[in-house]
């Protein structure tokens, strides 16, 4: 006798981006369950339009540099004023969930003094400010 119907991997949650360390220096949308935790910005109206949007936004922010592109994905690095560290950024558009992900994390180091945070949630003030998330 054969069961059919879906396996419990086909019932996970697609996983679009890396995985956060045990490090406290990591944001990601794709952990809801763990303290890395944070929401993704969730997309109103055209997901095109605030995905061009965010790319838009990603060029004009200082020190940051877009390494690799693809339709529905992008990783940039940055690079901190004074150490020059670098911290790695990852989006990736969702357009099945209207929403797009994010990875925000230090490569090196223990803490980042929440500035990977920050650079997350003033990305999302910007474009909650031209109404394309909500």
């Amino acid at each position: 006798m054969t069961l059919s119907g879906a396996s419990q991997a086909d019932t996970l949650p697609k996983k679009l981006l890396p995985p956060c360390q045990e490090i406290p220096n990591c944001l990601s949308s794709e952990t809801p369950e763990s303290k890395h935790f944070i929401q993704p910005f969730k997309i109103k109206g055209e997901s095109d339009k605030a995905w061009s949007s965010l790319k838009d936004e990603l060029n004009h922010q200082s020190r940051l540099i877009v390494t690799h592109e693809s339709p529905d994905n992008i990783h940039a690095e940055v690079t901190s004023l004074i150490f020059k560290f670098v911290d790695d950024v990852d989006f990736c558009l969702d357009k099945e969930n209207n929403a797009i992900h994010i990875r925000s994390a230090s490569r090196t180091g223990h803490f980042d003094f929440g500035i990977n945070h920050k650079r997350i949630e003033a990305l999302r003030a910007t474009l909650k400010k031209a109404d394309l998330i909500s």
